[in-house]
This record gives structure tokens, C-alpha cells and sequence, in this order.
């Protein structure tokens, strides 16, 4: 059987890929280009090879492409490598190149894909991303503004209406009381009674929208936070940071607290633990809260859609950080929640 063979020659085998193809000199110009860079770029094969390839690259894109190109040019072979051009109708197509410097000939040997179509999706992809980060961002200053109005007027309002009312208690208490027995018992107790009131009015308030974070900034306000958990839930809660305040910003700031108050309202409520640990630290990346106790623990996957669990995940999200959970029934949780710097 006679096998038929291609008379065809080498360079224009070429021709026939899908793919960009050439061979450039040191110098940065075109010495051979298939068929496909000129449909490609739009241009005719003798308008590329007599001008500089640079010349067709996309202008921001120049210096990075010059700089791995001399990377390549000392041996370090060019793969994966994207970049754009300019065609000769203004489009602007998306290259993946994949080069290599053949140092004994004293050329260069490249071979491109189209990915434009590939690039657009993922920009649009990325706009709507941002997009929806955006809105997310907007509904949680949104949100921590009104947490802030409602603070402010229990603060401010309420708990001044309580002062004024225990005012009046105090003076019937000790102007009045004293005639009646009855009395003096009722009246020391609406003392106790707005006695309470007020703290927990300001309690509340802080809980709602903790001032504090504004004033003091963030470890003063995670540790008051601790502090004061630790004397109503008799549980011992210990904070230790090794972030200053002014590499958070405010928002920042914003989402460690409500991550840390979260997680201790599930402590609170569901760990029977007696030690809690709240640490804030940060490595070459990130700024990382970590929260363990020593509970009574859990499996994750019968607990994993609780609110708590999936308020700090969704807060994770709007804000691209990270929220990971680890817990074994009978040796505690920990949670660890960071955020790219």
C-alpha cells in the first residue's frame, strides 16, 4: 500500500494553524508570521515585519511584555504569558503566548492564541462581581447607619427618659418614703428597677452600634467587649491583639467586631464553655481574628446552616475575606476569620 506524503513546505505548515505563529529577531521584529497573526492583527504580512512588534502592542501593556521578553532572552522560557494588541481597525484582541529564545540561531520562537472572547467574559464577569460588592458594601453601611440612629436614640433618648425617671424615684424615695414603710419598700425598688433599666439600655445601644469604635478605635472596643462578656456570662474571655488600629480601616474595624460579637453570642448560647480565647493577629497577607473555646464542641455538618454560622460566612463574603469553623464534640471550636490586607 503506497502511503501519499505532503510536499508542503515547513513554514507554511504553519499556515494551516489555528494558532499564531512566528519567528522574531533579537532586534523586536517580525522574521516570519503565518497567515493567522495577519487575519488576527488585521494587517497585511509586510506591514507587520517592517515595523517593530511593540508598535502593535496595547500601550499599557509594552513595558511589562519588554520586561518578561528580556527575561526570555536569558533563557527563561515565556508560557501562559497574556497580553494585548492593537488591530489595524482599533479592536483590541487578548494574546496567550508561549515563547522560547533559540540562542543559537539568535531568534525567537512564538506561538499565540486568541483569547478575547475568553478575557471579555471574564470581565464582565468581574464587573459584576464589583457591581454586586458595591451594592453589598452600600446595604452594610447602609445597615450600620441605621444600627447607628437606633443606638443613638436609645442612648440618647431612652436612657435619658430612665435618668430622669430614677431622678424623681430618688427624690420620692427620700423626701416621701420615709411617712410609709410601703412606700419606701416600692420606691427603692423602681430604684433597683431603672437601675437596670439603664444599663441595659446602654448595653443594648452598644451592641446595636458600639461608639466606641469610633472613639477608641478597635482593640479598645474588642476588649471592652470581651470584659464585659466575661462578668455577665461568667466565662472567662481573654483578648490579646498584635495589630495596631491604624492598619484597619473603619469598615474593617466594623466587620471584626460583629464577627467577634456573633461568635460569642453562639458561645454564649450553645458551648457550655467556662475559656475563651479572642487573638488578633496578621502575616504577609492577612489580618486574621481567631476565637476558641472549650466547649462542649460540635459536628459541623449538623450545625453549618444555623444563623449565627451563616451570618459570619455571608459577612466573610460581601467583603471577600475568608471565615473557616473547626470543632469536634468534647474539645471546642475554633473559628478563624481574616481579611487580605
Amino acid at each position: 500500500m503506497k502511503i501519499a506524503t505532503l510536499h508542503i513546505p515547513p513554514f507554511e505548515l504553519f499556515d494551516l494553524s489555528p494558532d499564531l505563529v512566528c519567528v522574531a529577531g533579537e532586534d523586536g521584529y517580525f522574521q516570519w508570521i503565518n497567515q493567522q497573526v495577519c487575519d488576527t492583527l488585521e494587517y497585511a504580512r509586510d506591514e507587520l515585519m517592517e515595523k517593530p512588534i511593540s508598535t502593535f502592542i496595547h500601550e499599557d501593556d509594552r513595558e511589562i511584555t519588554a520586561r518578561e521578553r528580556q527575561k526570555m532572552l536569558k533563557g527563561k522560557a515565556l508560557t501562559n504569558f497574556h497580553n494585548r494588541y492593537i488591530t489595524k481597525s482599533g479592536r483590541t484582541v487578548w494574546l496567550e503566548w508561549t515563547s522560547i529564545h533559540i540562542n543559537h540561531q539568535s531568534v525567537v520562537f512564538a506561538i499565540a492564541k486568541n483569547i478575547t472572547e475568553r478575557k471579555e467574559r471574564e470581565q464582565k464577569i468581574e464587573e459584576r462581581y464589583e457591581k454586586i460588592k458595591s451594592m453589598a458594601s452600600h446595604f452594610k453601611k447602609r445597615i450600620e447607619s441605621d444600627r447607628k440612629y437606633i443606638a443613638a436614640e436609645l442612648h440618647e433618648e431612652l436612657a435619658q427618659l430612665a435618668v430622669v425617671i430614677k431622678m424623681d424615684i430618688t427624690w420620692l424615695h427620700e423626701n416621701v418614703a420615709d411617712t410609709d414603710s410601703e412606700i419606701s419598700r416600692r420606691t427603692e425598688q423602681a430604684l433597683l428597677a431603672t437601675g437596670l433599666l439603664i444599663d441595659t439600655i446602654k448595653r443594648i445601644a452598644f451592641s446595636v452600634s458600639p461608639s466606641t469604635l469610633e472613639d477608641l478605635r478597635l482593640n479598645e472596643t474588642l476588649y471592652w467587649l470581651c470584659r464585659e462578656f466575661s462578668v455577665l456570662n461568667k466565662i472567662n474571655c481573654n483578648y490579646l491583639s498584635y495589630i495596631n488600629d491604624e492598619s484597619i480601616n473603619a469598615e474593617q474595624q466594623m466587620d471584626f467586631f460583629r464577627v467577634c460579637q456573633e461568635s460569642l453570642r453562639n458561645i454564649m448560647q450553645h458551648s457550655k464553655a467556662d475559656v475563651v480565647d479572642v487573638h488578633l493577629c496578621d502575616d504577609a497577607e492577612y489580618i486574621i481574628m481567631e476565637i476558641t473555646d472549650n466547649g462542649i464542641g460540635f459536628k459541623i455538618d449538623e450545625i453549618s446552616h444555623q444563623p449565627g454560622i451563616t451570618l459570619m460566612r455571608q459577612l466573610a463574603s460581601s467583603i471577600n475575606g475568608n471565615f473557616q469553623i473547626k470543632s469536634i464534640p468534647g474539645a471546642g471550636t475554633e473559628i478563624k476569620f481574616s481579611i487580605r490586607k
